[in-house]
């Protein structure tokens, strides 16, 4: 249909500069598990805690299964929108914008690089790996897969700083600190030291895990996020209320 709002078929001539909306028919979505969490809200941005398995933004699959419908539909905020966006797989912090006012102000801060984003990844217990370590490489997106991969000897656009938080056992707790925001970068950057993240349904070897198989969520949750704000100059420090499920030390 027209932005008018009239069904326009295949008789309609060509108009230039004419906006024609398609509405597709939406599969049934399988409602995504976990709460969607609010751990803060001004009149400028809303700082949400996802489930993992929970799409940050309505697409493909899915589409009221995202973060962004959901936090619309529950906050009646029609015009929010995420600053950033995690793996639908991933769990944790998502910052958004309540309206389009100060929309720019806040993606500025990541274009530059100066919102500091920290993780926490439960997977195997590397005795030979020394942290802090940092991981540099390039990272490139593999078309059509849905896969990222690691290209030796191009130029450097990922870094992830690795640091060991705590061992349980064969496990251990690996917090990182991502200086880029590549496609599966800290899965990436893990696996290649030898340490994958538990559950992942792709990294080392694509298990095929059923879109709607919610049983073994990817153990890694965006913990922290932490900035000055463009607007007030304020100090902002969120954590996550969700925690990692951890083995018996």
């Amino acid at each position: 249909m027209g932005s008018d709002g009239r069904p326009i078929d295949e008789q309609q001539r060509y108009k230039p500069q004419v906006f024609v909306f398609f509405h597709r028919d939406l599969r049934e979505e399988p409602v995504v598990p976990g709460e969607l969490r609010v751990v803060h809200r001004d009149e400028r941005i809303v700082v949400l805690d996802k489930p993992a398995f929970l799409s940050t933004v309505p697409r493909g699959n899915h589409v009221l299964q995202s973060l962004v419908v959901r936090a619309r539909e529950m906050l009646d905020l029609p015009d929010l929108t995420t600053m950033h966006r995690l793996d639908r797989v991933t769990s944790g912090l998502v910052l958004c914008t309540t309206g389009t006012e100060h929309r720019a102000a806040y993606q500025s801060m990541f274009a530059a690089g100066t919102v500091r984003k920290t993780y926490r990844a439960l997977a195997p217990y590397r005795p030979e790996l020394e942290t802090p370590t940092t991981v540099r490489n390039h990272i490139a997106s593999i078309p059509r897969t849905g896969l990222a991969q690691v290209v030796p000897g191009a130029p450097v656009n990922a870094e992830t700083l690795v640091e060991l938080e705590e061992r349980r056992g064969d496990l251990a707790v690996y917090r990182l600190s991502p200086r880029t925001g590549r496609t599966h970068q800290l899965r990436l950057h893990l696996r290649d030291l030898g340490a994958p993240i538990v559950d992942d349904p792709l990294y080392p070897v694509d298990r095929h895990v059923d879109i709607d198989d919610f049983s073994e969520p990817l153990q890694l949750l965006a913990a922290e996020l932490a900035f000055t704000d463009p607007v007030d100059g304020s100090a902002r420090h969120y954590l996550s209320e969700r925690t990692l499920p951890l083995p018996p030390a």
